[in-house]
């Protein structure tokens, strides 16, 4: 399974705006998104697309997307709306951990993101080595700002399905 991590900055003229603008950028918007917990299954890639919209993502409008997401969204002028993921992989089977932090500093949410995927990985005792992160963020001038990293896993339509 490959996981694509976007991320966006959006503008606005309210903060919501601003979030939908960044999910347009990052092209998550037309999607349900189901916000998932932090785990990485065995046997995925993680592919990153720097500074640019998530390549086409197979299913409908208003289908469920699931997603491990940061976000921050921000209105006042001079402060800085920032957004990391975080992961760590074993490079033999790829299952790992995601973590997702928001901030008001590049350097705080980097520091979360390092300080949860240590303890994440202590308090399960394994060590799956480098740390992996996507960080983005930028000032609010005059419109409301929204600071957007997301990783996505697999989109799903909401038809019944039969399990038998």
């Amino acid at each position: 399974m490959n996981i694509n991590i976007g991320s966006a900055i959006g503008t606005g003229p309210t903060k919501l705006a601003a979030f939908d603008s960044a999910l347009n950028a990052a092209g998550v918007a037309n999607f349900n998104l189901i916000k998932l917990s932090s785990v990485i299954p065995e046997k995925s890639n993680i592919v990153i697309y720097n500074n640019q919209h998530i390549p086409k993502i197979d299913g409908k409008w208003g289908d469920r997307l699931y997603v491990v997401m940061a976000e921050t969204r921000v209105d006042t002028p001079n402060v800085e709306a920032w957004a990391g993921i975080g992961w760590v992989q074993d490079k033999k089977t790829r299952k790992g951990l995601f973590v997702e932090h928001e901030g008001n500093s590049e350097e705080a949410v980097r520091r979360d993101i390092t300080q949860s995927l240590e303890a994440l990985m202590a308090t399960r005792n394994i060590d799956f080595g480098e740390i992996n992160m996507k960080v983005v963020g930028r000032v609010c001038t005059y419109h409301p700002v929204c600071a957007l990293v997301v990783a996505v896993y697999k989109s799903d339509d909401w038809s019944c399905k039969n399990n038998s």
